[in-house]
């Protein structure tokens, strides 16, 4: 088992190299290369992906733990079934926001153990916003993080000036989450039934896995999703809500997510920031 201080130093290698992704993204992001290709699910792949997957590929594989990325997905079950241990990688998250260049993309970076992750990264390159979080340390949000190839921060002193989630925000009423491109029916009948329930809520649409950060904020409350998500989605978000006394479970049987499945496609989930909630 790995102490908590070989966690520490594992989280300022995942902070490191999901902020150096950041500053490759953004270089293609204010350029005109995008090279937007599809892969085999018909999903737009681009020039940023490619290279935020090596950057992190490269920094992960220094700490000797395999490494499960969006972009390298095609690991059979057989080889990574064993795992105890393993990296979840999406070098960009939010492709579809990217490309539409509505800021809303992160890169995600969770360490996954016995099929749960206990630590996770979200960065945010163009917000300069990093979430991250350790089991038993707390989640945090940091403001100001430039995205550089000379990234070198550490755990302990990036803790001490980031702000512990999550925030008390008061409001009065529901916020709720759904995806800015992947709205379907169920969603919306689940929707509409939260707004009869509570009597009007506040509805907002949001990219990327910044919808799960948003909730382990504490600036949102609910986020159902009823369409396709993949493992490498969700896991790092995951870690970062868990941590903040939040919930991410299955739509049918309320169990919390797990991971490194044969199918790396993941079961319809509601996030949310109190268990009492619908």
């Amino acid at each position: 088992m790995i102490d908590q201080a070989e966690l520490r130093n594992l989280l300022s290698t995942a902070i490191n190299a999901a902020v150096r992704a950041g500053k490759l993204i953004l270089d293609v992001y204010n350029s005109n290369e995008f090279q937007v290709n599809l892969k085999s699910d018909k999903t737009p792949l681009t020039l940023a992906d490619r290279q935020a997957h090596n950057e992190i590929l490269n920094s992960l594989t220094k700490t000797r733990i395999p490494t499960l990325s969006e972009e390298g997905r095609n690991i059979l079950f057989e080889e990574r079934k064993g795992w105890e241990y393993f990296w979840l990688v999406d070098p960009l998250d939010g492709t579809k926001e990217f490309i539409k260049r509505n800021g809303e993309f992160t890169v995600n970076i969770a360490l996954i153990v016995h099929g749960y992750p206990i630590i996770g990264v979200v960065y945010v390159p163009v917000l300069k916003e990093l979430y991250f979080s350790l089991k038993g340390d707390g989640a945090f949000k940091a403001t100001s993080i430039e995205p550089e190839m000379e990234s070198n921060y550490r755990f302990d002193q990036l803790a001490k000036t980031s702000e512990q989630l999550p925030k008390k925000i008061k409001r009065e009423k529901l916020v709720v989450l759904s995806s800015r491109s992947h709205m379907n029916s169920e969603t919306e009948e689940f929707i509409a039934h939260l707004e009869k329930k509570y009597g009007g809520i506040t509805h907002k649409y949001q990219g990327s896995s910044l919808k799960l950060c948003l909730i382990a904020e504490g600036c949102a409350d609910i986020y159902p999703r009823f369409t396709t998500t993949m493992e490498w989605d969700t896991a790092a978000g995951q870690a970062i809500v868990e941590e903040t006394g939040c919930h991410i479970l299955t739509a049918d049987t309320k169990q919390r997510i797990s991971y490194n499945k044969e199918n790396l496609q993941n079961p319809w989930f509601i996030v949310k920031a109190d268990k009492t909630l619908a």
